[in-house]
């Protein structure tokens, strides 16, 4: 069991920068696949990224693809999520979450989630 907690949020501008860090406590991290979803103002959480256990088995929604880095530290217990060229749309609440074994993008499939990060971006 993992229980995740994301930090980094804040208020930026479009075309800003800015990274989220999640640090999920427990143990084996190592094992666990890692992913980012966010929930926009009146809109359902959708997947943002995913990273597995080997870190080049990634996976990214289209609407990020170019623009956001997912990465991991084993030995911290850490997932990152570095944002670039930050877009109005990009506001939402994101959070960490967590599942044994491998990556998905589907939220049902993730058992540990954060209490999440608000990302603001003014156009």
């Amino acid at each position: 069991q993992v229980s995740p907690v994301e930090s980094g949020g804040g208020l930026v501008q479009a075309g800003d920068s800015m990274r989220l860090t999640c640090v999920a406590s427990g143990h084996l991290f190592s094992t666990y696949a890692m992913a980012w979803f966010r929930q926009a103002p009146g809109k359902e959480r959708e997947f943002v990224a995913a990273i597995g256990w080997l870190e080049r088995n990634v996976d990214y929604d289209d609407s990020v693809k170019g623009r956001f880095i997912i990465s991991r530290d084993n030995d911290k217990n850490k997932v990152n999520l570095q944002m670039n060229s930050l877009k109005p749309e990009d506001r939402a609440v994101y959070f960490c979450a967590a599942r044994p074994k491998g990556i998905e993008c589907r939220q049902w499939r993730y058992n540990y989630w954060g209490q999440g990060t608000e990302v603001t971006v003014s156009s």
